[in-house]
């Protein structure tokens, strides 16, 4: 049987924490990844997107979930129907997961004079704000998300690219505390029926 003396203890201690990184290391990743994109980087993206002129009729989308580590452990597709009435566009979602699981989010979104975004959806905590620079839109809102029968508080940061006149890819980055927890990957075309 190998004794474990105080200085073996002292030792592995001292090798775990070379593998750590410190804390200024992890700060300054954590600033760095907090400032990357910026709306108006895409000031000249075409074509120029206008979600009140993509949406309306039939969008279909295909999505994955990856957690921080970058595994994905979701999968889903996505049928949407847009509608514009009273300058409010109305976006009718219907999620299938691979699992089984079948969602509904219903948004409803304005626009100001300014072009800034504001919606809703029935499982959203307050307003969504965004806003539109080029071919790109950034939307941001927080909601309840069950995890494994436990319910967290997150805040999503959503961007979405028009990269082709019938074709989108929105990256989402939800995070927890300030931090990444997960990442969406949703590429949507629209269709005639």
């Amino acid at each position: 049987m190998t004794r474990i003396t105080e200085m073996n203890v002292l030792n592995r201690i001292r090798r775990a924490n070379r593998k750590v990184p410190s804390l200024a290391a992890l700060l300054s990743l954590l600033v760095a990844g907090c400032s990357g994109l910026h709306l108006d980087d895409y000031a000249d993206g075409t074509p120029r997107f206008d979600p009140f002129v993509f949406f309306p009729g039939q969008t279909r989308a295909w999505g994955i979930v990856q957690d921080w580590r970058g595994r994905v452990v979701r999968r889903f597709e996505v049928d949407i129907e847009g509608r514009v009435e009273n300058d409010e566009l109305i976006l009718d979602e219907d999620f299938r997961y691979a699992d089984g699981e079948i969602s509904n989010r219903e948004w409803r979104i304005k626009r100001d004079n300014e072009g800034r975004l504001q919606g809703s959806a029935g499982d959203i905590l307050g307003t969504a704000a965004g806003g539109l620079a080029g071919n790109s839109m950034r939307w941001r809102y927080s909601m309840n998300l069950n995890v494994n029968n436990k319910q967290y508080t997150v805040s999503f940061d959503d961007w979405i690219w028009q990269l082709a006149p019938n074709v989108l890819v929105n990256r989402s980055y939800i995070r927890k505390f300030g931090l990444t927890a997960a990442e969406v990957t949703i590429f949507m075309q629209k269709y005639d029926g």
